[in-house]
């Protein structure tokens, strides 16, 4: 039975990625990575660079590559919120350890390119590092270098300095072309060192993006795609459809192979609060009907009357946001989001985020906060999360039972209170039950499926999975209430382990024509044969790992059958070596495997004590932890247990942070400072979205060349006899502010409200400040307006936003009760850190004169303790200094704290060995900020400094300034220093 299109429509989620084929039409020739026909089979061996070459095609159910099979699985991880290099591999490994196959990684333009021709691809954005660690680490890769981004970053991942060097024109040949044909070439000059087809790397697929649709946009995008292959990147390219609307369906190129064998991407998204079948199908919400409009057309999108089936989706567990308020999924939530995509026949799936780091300096979009967990199940400080689960259980059960890659969609039994669906696959006759509660209670009913009556019980908005008629190595099994995680051949039995809620009763029945002999591992599970079955029952969590052996006499290979509750399940670590699988229990998680001899090698972390049992390659009798061996012997189950726990994390210490230093700054405010060398702001508005009046507005910062971060003017004037008013219209985003000085004199603060759902996705607002000015500041003479305005970033630019193109910083200015000429002078951040790169700083004057840098000369700074009390407009500094001595072979993360009243309304800038690590608004919720290892010295000294911001209307502080440790684990990966140049 063939899918229909809308079987393989996937449920609308974040960055949907849709895999889709459509018939060749007359006149045009195949693409090279149409696959014919590939029966289900054993799935590829873990990806390397192993200098072979290699296909990479797909069909209408899955990838396959070399001609098997590959449920893609894929982690997102942002190359660029994790600036330590040292720990992409720690990242990298946790998600290949808790099922991922692939990572998909975002490459942003402005994080690589500080001007016009230059870019960096060395030290914490050096991409072929990160490339070469994921080969290293077994993981395919989707490499994603926009353009544009869709990850919440500053500009859409477009550089800050592209507003002031292109037209508006984007056609075809204009100059913003150039400049992302240029960005690619310097991007694809890396990839095409790492693609997996040469045998080189695992870049395995390359995604395009781009928000419009329109004709333009996909002359825009006809144009990236020739510029990609002629770049020699020849792996399957993809693109984005922004919202599933339907603007880029197959036919609507002619870049080549996209013309008949396609890759389709979409986005989509609906919040946590909701259940998938708010949007089942993506498309169907869009202005043009979108891609499951296609069906209703009769020529499923091709435009020859074949039809077209769909494979894929980028699901994603993103966190909502509404009010800005952070609305976060949880597990069942995520487990309900990726078994539906299941069951529309979803084989290539992007996890958005795996892991979402930290927005540090003035890299995030105005919506996003420092932090951007985002839903991941790792979260900012490397951490695994309850999201973690059904991740863990899905991801290893998609890799390792091979019946998942090839479903159609079947008839199947209704259950009341719940969304049934159901697959099978064709080649094997397996089947797979998905059931979703979308309601608020829980609903146990029964299942009529393979002959029995199952009984089943789904929590509120959760969902549960059910196979029937599977068939594991020589064993079948009728049907199982426990949901599968894996199956592998380790050493002379196979073993298969299944998976549920703790309390639940897992029931088994496997098929044998004679009467099996079944040895219980554990005394809760219970089994009885009968007639053909062999029914096992097993409370699960009743005894942790709880196993079952069974050998039936006809073959030489036992079925090692194992039980786990959710908990149990995450210890439970799957790997595959040169010579052979192998399955470890215990740790806290598995990084690495190597048999040499008898010996097996194992990396890896611990938090508690806990033992260690293998099951692996024949011949195995001896073991190692982190490179010390441990006593071990082997079991009557054909496993190595360790004969007492390894042992856990020892503590971890961290020191009181005092000694500060204070100095205040601004003294931009002040009438006698010398402004000589700033860019005079002359120059006619740019264009943009950004309505200013005609006659008193000023350019943008951007288009001043100050993309990122703070920026000061002073406007000077003569006579200000007649001034009893200023008005001051600015952009600056969400949180942003403006801050007013006349003569040195404050005259006030205005604050931009938090993103909310009116101004969250909307760039273009101003705010007018209205400041009365003191009868005694209305002399002749000379004056002197001086102006610091706090910007967040430009949000991504897109169809209905342009974003971009809003202006930031001060825009328009008028005086109440006389017009007085001024003369305006601008001044934003100094050139970009040669180090930690443009969107490091910001226009501060503690900033340009390297304040927050190690080794400046503080010692004439005014000694002070916190917490801090008083009344200032304006930006005062502390520093301080700090060891670590974390024990050696500990992975710690630590964050920094902070506490205060939250009616004290300030903002702190932190600067950690000089790099930016985010900003801290008082009262607004977030109090810690991830120091990530490398640019924090776990053993060794580091330099911190405060730039407070605070207003007049209230004390600011800070308050109480402290470290905490968020989490640590014995092992780790070795972590070098970034480099963080000093003063």
């Amino acid at each position: 039975m063939a899918l229909s299109r809308r079987s393989f429509s996937a449920l609308a989620g974040t960055a949907v990625l849709g895999l889709a084929l459509s018939g060749a039409r007359p006149g045009t020739e195949a693409s090279p990575h149409l696959a014919r026909f590939a029966p289900t089979g054993p799935p590829p061996l873990p990806p390397r660079a192993d200098g072979r070459l290699h296909t990479v095609g797909f069909d209408r159910h899955s990838l396959l590559v070399d001609g098997r099979r590959l449920v893609l699985w894929a982690g997102e991880m942002h190359l660029f919120r994790l600036p330590s290099p040292s720990l992409w591999r720690d990242v990298l490994q946790k998600m290949r350890a808790h099922g991922h196959n692939a990572v998909s990684v975002q490459v942003a333009w402005n994080y690589h390119s500080p001007a016009p021709g230059r870019y960096d691809f060395t030290g914490v954005r050096d991409l072929d590092l990160f490339l070469r660690t994921a080969a290293e680490t077994g993981l395919y890769v989707v490499l994603r270098p926009g353009p544009r981004l869709d990850a919440a970053g500053a500009d859409g991942g477009l550089p800050g300095w592209l507003t002031a060097a292109e037209d508006r024109d984007k056609t075809p040949g204009s100059a913003y072309l150039k400049h992302v044909e240029e960005w690619l070439g310097r991007v694809n000059a890396i990839a095409a060192r790492h693609l997996f087809t040469r045998g080189r790397g695992t870049v395995l697929l390359y995604r395009i993006e781009d928000g419009h649709g329109g004709a333009d946009g996909r002359a825009r995008l006809d144009r990236l795609y020739q510029k990609v292959r002629a770049d020699g990147i020849d792996v399957p390219l993809f693109r984005n459809d922004q919202g599933g609307n339907g603007h880029l369906l197959p036919g609507t190129f002619s870049s080549g192979d996209q013309r008949v064998g396609w890759l389709h991407g979409f986005d989509g998204s609906f919040p946590p609060d909701r259940s998938p079948s708010a949007r089942e199908y993506p498309g169907t919400h869009g202005g043009t009907g979108g891609a499951g409009a296609a069906p209703r057309s009769g020529d499923g999108g091709g435009g020859d009357g074949r039809s077209v089936a769909w494979v894929g989706a980028a699901a994603a567990s993103r966190d909502g946001w509404h009010a800005g308020v952070r609305h976060p999924r949880d597990a069942a939530q995520v487990r309900s989001l990726h078994l539906t995509r299941l069951a529309h026949g979803i084989t290539a799936h992007q996890v958005r985020t795996a892991f979402g780091g930290t927005s540090w300096g003035w890299l995030p979009a105005p919506s996003v906060r420092t932090p951007y967990d985002d839903g991941a199940a790792l979260d900012e400080g490397r951490r695994p999360t309850g999201r973690l689960v059904p991740v863990h259980q899905i991801g290893h059960m998609l890799q390792r039972i091979p019946d998942f890659a090839r479903l159609e969609r079947a008839d199947g039994a209704k259950v009341p209170g719940l969304r049934t669906y159901h697959l099978r696959n064709p080649d094997t006759g397996a089947r797979v039950h998905v059931l979703r509660n979308d309601g608020d209670r829980k609903v146990s009913s029964t299942l009529r499926a393979a002959g029995s009556d199952l009984p089943v019980t789904v929590p509120a908005r959760d969902a549960r999975l059910l196979v029937t008629e599977l068939t594991l190595g020589r064993h079948r099994v009728r049907c199982s209430t426990a949901q599968p995680m894996l199956f592998l051949a380790a050493g002379r039995q196979d073993v298969a382990v299944f998976c549920g809620p703790r309390g639940e009763m897992a029931r088994l029945l496997l098929e044998y024509a004679e009467e099996p002999r079944v040895t219980r591992l554990s005394r809760q599970a219970a089994y009885v044969y009968d007639r053909g079955l062999l029914r096992v029952t097993v409370p699960l969590g009743a005894g942790g790992l709880i196993g079952v052996r069974v050998e039936d006499g006809v073959g030489e290979r036992p079925l090692l059958l194992l039980f786990a509750d959710e908990a149990t399940s995450m210890r439970l670590w799957p790997y595959d070596t040169p010579e052979g699988s192998l399955l470890v229990h215990g740790p806290a998680l598995l990084r690495t495997a190597a048999v040499r001899g008898s010996t097996l090698h194992l990396t890896g972390d611990t938090v508690a004590p806990t033992r260690l049992e293998v099951w692996g390659p024949p011949g195995i009798s001896r073991l190692t932890w982190n490179g010390r061996a441990v006593p071990a012997s082997v079991t009557g189950s054909e496993s190595v247990r360790v004969h007492a726990p390894l042992p856990g994390v020892p503590e971890v210490r961290l020191p009181v942070l005092d000694g500060w230093r204070m100095r205040t700054e601004n003294p931009e405010a002040g009438p006698g400072f010398d402004d000589t060398d700033w860019q005079v702001a002359d120059r006619a508005p740019s264009p943009g979205t950004t309505p200013v009046p005609k006659g008193r507005s000023l350019p943008s910062a951007d288009a001043c060349g100050f993309p990122h971060g703070d920026v000061w003017y002073r406007g000077t004037f003569t006579d200000a006899t007649g001034v009893d008013s200023v008005a001051l219209t600015y952009g600056a985003g969400p949180h942003g502010l403006l801050m007013a000085w006349l003569d040195g004199h404050p005259l006030g603060t205005h604050r931009r409200p938090g993103p909310d759902t009116d101004t969250h996705r909307k760039g273009s607002g101003t705010n007018t400040a209205v400041f009365p000015v003191d009868p005694w500041l209305r002399t002749p003479g000379r004056h002197v307006l001086s102006v610091l305005v706090r910007r967040t970033q430009h949000g991504r630019d897109g169809a209905r936003e342009d974003a971009r193109e809003a202006a930031r910083g001060l825009t328009a200015v008028s005086f109440g009760g006389s017009t007085p000429k001024v003369r305006w002078r601008i001044q934003g951040a100094a050139a970009p850190d040669p180090v930690r790169g443009p969107l490091n700083n910001g226009g501060l004057y503690g900033e340009r004169e390297g304040w927050h840098l190690p080794g400046f000369p503080d010692h004439d700074w005014e000694r002070v303790d916190f917490p801090r009390a008083v009344r200032r407009q304006g930006v005062t500094w502390y520093r301080t200094t700090f060891a670590l001595d974390v024990p050696s072979g500990v992975d710690a993360s630590v964050g920094l704290t902070l506490d205060d009243d939250r009616y004290r309304s300030y903002r702190v800038q932190i600067f950690l060995n000089g790099w930016n690590m985010g900003q801290y608004i008082n009262g607004t919720g977030r109090r810690t900020f991830v120091l990530p290892n490398g640019i924090l010295r776990t053993r060794g000294t580091n330099t911190l400094a405060l730039a407070v911001l605070s207003e007049l209307t209230t004390l600011s502080g800070p308050g109480r300034v402290r470290l905490t440790l968020l989490g640590a684990a014995a092992g780790g990966v070795p972590v070098e220093p970034v480099e963080s140049p000093g003063h």
